[in-house]
């Protein structure tokens, strides 16, 4: 999947915690990016990790 050709995104609904939300919120706040940036980034690196797994 290429970012920069991925012209639209896919919405979802994605039910977590309160607990795991504040520490997503505090994460993301650290790293300059929004709550849903920062999902879509551990996303996208759990996937490139996954893909280099034999």
């Amino acid at each position: 999947m290429d970012e920069k050709n991925d012209k639209t995104k896919k919405q979802i609904l994605l039910r977590i915690s309160p607990t795991l939300w504040k520490e997503l919120a505090q994460w993301a706040e650290e790293d300059f990016r929004s709550i849903n940036g920062q999902i879509e980034f551990l996303l996208t690196e759990c996937v490139k990790k996954r893909k280099k797994l034999p």
